[in-house]
């Protein structure tokens, strides 16, 4: 379950890193950029990510045995609605006819989708296995 969460998070951190050059190129709209296929390619892997985030996320705090399962339930809220306000974004983007880069431009500044990219580092931080500090090194 670990993996498939990873997963769903590379997939949308990928997108907004796409959407960040794809921004940046300053195109009116996406006919003839090599990138506009791609743009569009990588919101929809964003929109299958996001599709069943919280539930997955549930399941791993269930998999897991997490200590304190209340808390981690209570953050599924938040990123249960985070997931679908950014869904919603991404979904009015896609059916555009033309994407140009100052529309990814704001579809990258909306806060909806800054509060999932949070959400999605704090679990992927939460979820990675845990390392057991190194006991020091005794030299005397």
């Amino acid at each position: 379950m670990r993996d498939e969460i990873s997963a769903r998070c590379t997939a949308i951190e990928e997108c907004y890193e796409f959407m960040l050059a794809y921004a940046g190129q300053g195109l009116a709209g996406d006919e003839g950029s090599q990138s506009s296929g791609q743009v569009r390619d990588y919101l929809n892997r964003a929109v299958e990510a996001l599709s069943g985030l919280s539930e997955a996320y549930a399941m791993a705090v269930k998999q897991e045995n997490l200590q304190l399962a209340e808390r981690y339930h209570a953050f599924l809220a938040v990123l249960e609605s985070d997931a679908r306000d950014s869904l919603a974004a991404i979904q009015l983007v896609l059916a555009q006819i033309t994407l140009s880069s100052q529309l990814i431009d704001n579809l990258n500044a909306s806060i909806h989708l800054r509060a999932l990219l949070t959400d999605l580092f704090l679990v992927d931080e939460i979820l990675r296995p845990q390392r057991m500090p190194a006991k020091p090194v005794n030299t005397g």
